[in-house]
């Protein structure tokens, strides 16, 4: 009796294991078929701005000034929160650089 039932589960997840194939394979497809839209998107709203190093300097002085007044708010002093300050810092350098150099 649990025979049947196996055979129904095997059964069931093969049909599944051939579908979700079947899926990737037309997002493989589709992404190909893609490619040129995505280029030529890119070309045209990714256009040379400020450039990456420019606006990593702009924006580590604005993340150091960030998190100086983000510690003398939290109560705490500058060394009050620092392993907190350092991934916050790395955080908010990272978002600010590439937002300025892709902004701007």
């Amino acid at each position: 009796m649990s025979s049947g039932i196996d055979q129904n589960d095997k059964s069931e997840a093969r049909k599944i294991a051939i579908a979700i194939a079947v899926l990737i394979a037309l997002l493989g497809i589709a992404l190909f078929l893609l490619f040129p839209l995505l280029s030529e998107f890119n070309s045209s709203y990714f256009v040379e701005g400020l450039g990456l190093k420019s606006a990593a300097i702009i924006s580590f002085f604005v993340t150091t000034v960030l998190m100086i007044v983000l510690a003398i708010a939290a109560g705490d002093g500058l060394l009050g929160e620092l392993q907190f300050m350092v991934g916050g810092f790395l955080t908010f350098f990272v978002v600010i650089w590439l937002m300025v150099a892709w902004i701007f």
